[in-house]
């Protein structure tokens, strides 16, 4: 998969009227031959969504959290004052099965239901031929991947938690750090690591790089500039806000 390059939430403008973790951002990115980053949630009636945060205020407008919600309620609810709604897995699966394309697939836990929305996304991409690696903040969907699936290539995501306030996990100041150093990766052995790119110079990353335990994607890349400095350190690359 080295040869590709992934989209952030789909390749989306919403300048253009196409906003992130939309079929149409993902058919854009299919039509220029990028692979993509997207984010998978659990709803209620055990389906899969894909959407980036669990309130839906931010993207819909809307109040509520979409976990707690089924497909069926959601089917009303548009993206950045578009006419798009928030895509079902399925459906983005059917587009990058049918292209070939790679997917990084980020699983998005909630309140315990690491275990459960990995065994579901993993039974989800069973039934397409995309290929895929599969990413989470939540340690435990990664070692839920290296127990129950291990040929399925997983991913560590991470960042400095401790740089900046708006930078928490909102598990505290332990976590924070736990989280930060990846300390779990001695028990789940990611096969690479996805970084924040302005914090490529966090200790806990520059170790992985030196050892090479793991392969680096860096997220999120914003220019060519950036692009350039990332892949001549080796590192994969998602990008946003530009068209390499």
């Amino acid at each position: 998969m080295k040869q590709f390059r992934y989209a952030h939430r789909g390749l989306h403008d919403l300048g253009q009227g196409i906003p992130e973790n939309s079929l149409a951002a993902f058919r854009r990115a299919v039509g220029r031959g990028f692979g993509a980053e997207l984010d998978v949630h659990l709803l209620a009636d055990g389906s899969l969504a894909v959407f980036h945060d669990s309130e839906l205020k931010r993207m819909t407008g809307r109040d509520g959290v979409i976990e707690e919600l089924t497909a069926e309620q959601l089917a009303d609810c548009k993206l950045g004052g578009t006419e798009h709604a928030i895509p079902q897995f399925f459906e983005v699966l059917e587009l990058f099965d049918r292209a070939k394309l790679p997917l990084v697939v980020e699983v998005k836990s909630y309140k315990g239901n690491h275990d459960a929305l990995t065994a579901r996304t993993v039974e989800e991409l069973d039934k397409y031929g995309a290929p895929y690696v599969m990413e989470s903040f939540d340690p435990r969907c990664v070692l839920w991947l290296k127990r129950n699936r291990p040929e399925i290539i997983r991913g560590q995501l991470a960042k400095d938690f401790l740089r900046a306030p708006d930078e928490t996990s909102g598990m505290g100041r332990v976590a924070d750090r736990v989280l930060t150093d990846m300390a779990f990766n001695r028990v789940t052995k990611p096969n690479f690591v996805a970084f924040k790119f302005e914090h490529r110079d966090c200790p806990s990353l520059r170790r992985v790089i030196r050892h090479k335990s793991a392969v680096v994607f860096y997220w999120t890349i914003r220019s060519r500039e950036d692009m350039e400095a990332a892949e001549a350190e080796g590192a994969q690359v998602i990008f946003e806000g530009f068209v390499p």
